[in-house]
């Protein structure tokens, strides 16, 4: 069978690694020639900056060596331009006059710089940072030149101005957004971001637009819009990137911003192919290494003739090294209808977390100073996970860990040298490795940008765990944690019970038999049925498990067919009902436990503190509860009532109103933490609904509001529960199952701030 002949157009990083997946896939099935217009053979883009920051010389970061081309029978053609493609007869020509026929062509461009059209950026010394020649060139100027101003604050302009601070020269970045690297980052982290780089010398001018570069022939500084100058014998332009299309463009084939490619990476033209930061797909072109080499693993297949997913998409994320500091950002960090799900802040480790939701869903993510998370938020971001699933559990392990175990064998843990997890964890089991520098000295994972060293070393450590216990598993997912039965008539816990419950009410078929209609008009379910579809131990059940099914089922709005109830005693679900003590002051204290009198003369804290308890007694006096909730209204720091001992307390204060949750009185006491602080009382009742509704639909029956409190954290709760939109969901469900209107509690559906997060 004759070899087909594969003609690539680009020696960058996304075509080689196409080249390099057909290798692994069928290697004696084509015939390969790629064009590069650079006089080297591949290397890591990437790690230009640490080229430039003298961590690095050109060889280190050279991916593909001369011998690799000539290993796999690979023809390289360096220095050489393509500047026509001829896509009837088949083949392309090169600036100096080379053809070459093709049976199946590659165009694997890349982009440039993109340089804005501001007077005076053909001057001398005004340049890009985009190749080894541009590093060249930054070298020669710090030898004469002291003086150097970088336009851009992303990304690439932040290492930029890092190398010239490494070069010996001043560095200023001019950035005309408020903040650096705003396409990745929030105002927070951009802020951690620059308060650690401005540590290691570098300045920073935001929101400046430059006017023009000035100079007779030579840069000799800026002119900004507002009139300010800044003197800078040396300019680097870093503003982003521009696809290069030129080429496709000439020759026929379809562009949009880059060459318009389908699922398998195809082009308008038969048997052209695009991949990489030229191509165009689904309207998004990319410019991040992770998306360009699963478009390449793709490709590969494609023309390998195997059987492969088409490519629908990435998420864009970045986890790297900017000068030294870790950071790590994915998917959606704005946008329309986004919400703030998680958000915490460590001044004295300098770490920083925030995830955004839309709709309940991940959308995105930002880690500064600790990015071990990252590849677990990105595995939510990538399949649309429920925000519910970044709630933490009671003995979690460490989320490195977590991470570090869930990740595929074959998934690529350092990208930019394309080391996989079995070969990190062969490598530490083989050579007895014990930390992450030695892992990159056998290996070379995180040995180029180094955004994947904190997962290495979550690797070492769960290799580590896993060879300390025998072999097996280490790292247990909080899904899987120890789930104690119910009672003795079952195996099951209260999470596997729920989860079986729920599962016979999704199916129409289990349902035969379990629904009943009696003379009270209503469907109901029959818990002897129900039971012998569990495979109960006992046929009716116990006190213990008949009051827990029957409750589960209730906050699934169903009823069941009896209410089992002792001689002079509520039901065992109605023994939740709601308490609701307020301090009306001290001769009425006692009275106030058990009812609320409207005709007592009070101040107006006392009155204010009266109207939120009926509020919340009357929307939650008939509700089911998983256990006994208590709930204490006090109108001020001095009350007989302590809202921080209820389960849920209130209390009045100059700033309005403070909302407490997981305290309780009975020996040994403990304290509530502070859910958050209300401007009104309608805004009171608001966090303090959601709570508890969130509290019912995610507790287990006879488990405390504190016990639950602290199972699933309190931080997590009160950062979930600080979410306006979530409050109001929360909040409806309830609103629904009494049956109200909108215009019977219209503070439901008033538009009011957001409750403030003070800690």
């Amino acid at each position: 069978m004759s070899r087909r002949k594969l003609v690539i157009i680009g020696n960058g990083m996304a075509g080689v690694k196409c080249v390099e997946e057909i290798i692994a896939l069928e290697p004696d099935t084509h015939e390969i020639v790629i064009f590069g217009n650079e006089p080297c053979p591949n290397y890591n883009r990437i790690m230009l900056s640490k080229v430039l920051q003298g961590e690095h010389s050109l060889q280190d970061i050279i991916i593909n060596d001369w011998s690799w081309y000539d290993k796999h029978s690979i023809r390289l053609c360096t220095g050489e331009t393509v500047h026509r493609v001829d896509t009837h007869a088949k083949y392309i020509e090169t600036e100096s006059g080379k053809r070459e026929a093709y049976d199946i062509l590659i165009l694997a461009t890349g982009s440039s710089p993109f340089l804005p059209t501001i007077p005076g950026i053909d001057k001398e010394r005004v340049m890009s940072f985009r190749t080894i020649d541009d590093c060249t060139r930054m070298s020669e100027y710090s030898k004469e030149y002291r003086k150097a101003a970088v336009i851009g604050g992303g990304l690439l302009g932040l290492e930029a101005a890092r190398g010239l601070l490494h070069l010996g020269m001043e560095a200023v970045v001019v950035h005309n957004a408020p903040y650096i690297m705003n396409r990745q980052l929030d105002h927070k982290a951009a802020a951690m971001l620059q308060q650690e780089l401005e540590a290691q010398g570098m300045s920073f001018l935001l929101a400046k637009n430059t006017q023009k570069i000035t100079g007779r022939s030579q840069a000799q500084g800026l002119l900004f819009t507002d009139g300010s100058r800044l003197e800078a014998q040396v300019v680097v332009v870093a503003v982003g990137i521009r696809p290069n299309v030129d080429l496709a463009r000439r020759s026929g084939i379809t562009t949009n911003r880059a060459i318009v490619v389908d699922d398998y990476m195809r082009t308008s033209v038969p048997d052209i192919y695009a991949v990489g930061e030229c191509a165009e797909h689904r309207g998004i072109s990319y410019g991040l290494v992770a998306p360009l080499y699963e478009q390449g693993k793709v490709l590969a297949r494609t023309l390998c003739g195997q059987e492969t997913p088409e490519y629908k998409g990435s998420i864009p994320y970045s986890q790297l090294k900017v000068s030294g500091i870790d950071v790590f950002s994915a998917g959606e960090i704005s946008g329309e209808g986004m919400q703030t799900a998680i958000q915490t802040l460590d001044g004295i480790r300098g770490t920083y977390k925030k995830v955004l939701m839309q709709a309940g869903k991940v959308r995105g993510a930002i880690l500064f100073g600790d990015t071990a998370e990252g590849t677990a938020l990105l595995g939510l971001l990538q399949r649309g996970a429920d925000v519910v699933e970044l709630v933490p559990r009671e003995g979690a392990p460490d989320p490195a860990e977590m991470a570090a175990a869930a990740l595929p064998d074959q998934e690529a843990v350092c990208a930019c040298n394309n080391v996989t997890k079995a070969a990190i964890m062969k490598a530490i089991q083989d050579r007895g490795l014990e930390t992450a520098d030695q892992v990159k000295e056998h290996t070379k994972a995180s040995g180029s940008c180094g955004g994947c060293r904190p997962m290495v070393a979550a690797l070492v450590k769960h290799t580590h765990n896993q060879k300390n216990n025998g072999g097996a598993e280490a790292i247990t997912r909080p899904e899987k944690t120890t789930d104690l039965p119910v009672c003795g008539c079952t195996e099951l816990g209260h999470a596997g019970l729920k989860e079986a419950l729920n599962h016979i009410l999704a199916s129409r078929e289990d349902l035969v038999g379990l629904l009943e209609y009696p003379p009270a008009g209503t469907w109901q379910m029959n818990l002897t049925v129900i039971m012998q579809k569990l495979n109960w131990g006992s046929e009716h059940g116990c006190a213990v498990c008949r009051p827990a099914i029957r409750y589960y089922l209730q906050v699934s709005g169903h009823t069941t067919n009896e209410q089992e109830t002792k001689s002079g005693q509520h039901s065992a679900v109605e023994e939740r009902t709601i308490l609701v003590p307020v301090d009306c002051g001290a001769e009425h204290v006692h009275e106030a436990w058990i009812r609320w009198d409207d005709h007592t003369p009070l101040s107006s804290y006392a009155r204010d503190a009266g109207s939120l308890a009926g509020q919340l007694r009357g929307r939650w006096k008939d509700a089911a509860m998983p256990s006994l909730v208590k709930i204490g209204v006090a109108p001020g720091p001095g009350s007989l009532v302590s809202a921080l001992v209820q389960d849920i307390g209130l209390l009045a204060s100059p700033a309005g109103w403070e909302i407490y949750a997981g305290g309780h009185a009975e020996h040994p006491v403990k304290e509530g933490g502070l859910l958050g602080v209300a401007d009104t009382e309608l805004q009171a009742a608001m966090i303090a609904t959601a709570c508890l509704q969130w509290y019912r639909q995610t507790a287990w029956y006879d488990e405390p509001l504190w016990a639950w409190a602290e199972r699933l954290g309190f931080m997590a709760i009160r950062e979930m529960l600080l979410d306006d939109q979530l409050q109001k969901e929360l909040a409806a469900i309830r609103h629904d199952e009494r049956g109200l209107t909108s215009e019977s509690e219209g503070w439901l559906y008033r538009e009011t701030p957001a409750v403030q997060g003070k800690a």
